[in-house]
């Protein structure tokens, strides 16, 4: 078993260099045939605030989003189990890559959601990934919404496995370890790959195409500059629909 533990203070917001760390990680952990399982955490304030704001600007957001998929694709193309131990905040692209591990356990009072769409943007894993975990209608409503719920909410959707107490998050965790340590890694491995088998096929399809739209309409639009550029700022955006 191996832990990757995301540290950016304060947030553990991904930036470039976190993003192409994790991809190398991984890329690392799936060679290694004494490990089967991948255990990928924050600290108690935040599992991952999500990619970094300033890095959507669109000189910028090419090259940031396509390191960040990049993580996401060795996630979803891992042999290994990944799990995903959630505390504190989990927004925007934080809550992506929990979202593909293979199991999410989740604080009861952790902070899930997909805001990108406050800031004129989307998430494009989301866009993909979330209507097969939660249907498409509660995915529609987080991702055009923005809303924010609760570790326990995204268990009662099906985002996430189990919640617990954030105290008793790691107790929780490490009984699924348990578990999985018993069985053949070889086995695990190609369970995992049967059980992706038809999704990993509309995965690739729909987030190159996700990606298309974002690169080639959205990023070009003044709205979606407008959001970015007035987070920063700390105003309240000024919406043209241009």
């Amino acid at each position: 078993m191996a832990r990757v533990k995301l540290v950016h203070p304060p947030l553990n917001v991904i930036d470039l260099s976190l993003a192409r760390s994790l991809t190398t990680i991984v890329s690392d952990l799936d060679s290694r045939p004494d490990i089967s399982v991948i255990v990928f955490e924050g600290d108690s304030r935040a599992f991952s605030a999500g990619v970094d704001i300033k890095a959507h600007l669109p000189d910028q957001v090419h090259e940031m989003l396509t390191s960040f998929h990049a993580v996401i694709r060795a996630i979803v193309a891992s042999r290994k189990i990944t799990i995903a131990a959630v505390q504190g905040a989990c927004l925007g692209g934080g809550a992506e890559l929990a979202a593909v591990c293979d199991m999410v356990y989740t604080a009861r009072d952790a902070t899930w959601g997909f805001p990108e769409i406050k800031l004129g943007c989307y998430p494009p894993v989301a866009a993909v990934a979330l209507p097969a975990l939660v249907g498409q209608k509660r995915a529609a409503e987080l991702i055009l919404t923005g809303r924010q719920i609760s570790g326990d909410e995204a268990v009662a959707i099906g985002l996430a496995n189990r919640s617990a107490r954030a105290e008793e998050l790691d107790a929780l965790v490490q009984q699924t370890l348990t578990e999985l340590q018993r069985l053949s890694p070889a086995a695990l491995a190609h369970a995992k790959k049967a059980v992706y088998a038809w999704d990993a096929i509309h995965f690739d399809k729909g987030l190159a195409r996700a990606e298309k739209i974002y690169f080639e309409e959205l990023v070009s639009t003044e709205d979606a500059r407008e959001g970015i550029i007035a987070f920063l700022e700390k105003r309240p955006p000024k919406w043209t629909g241009k």
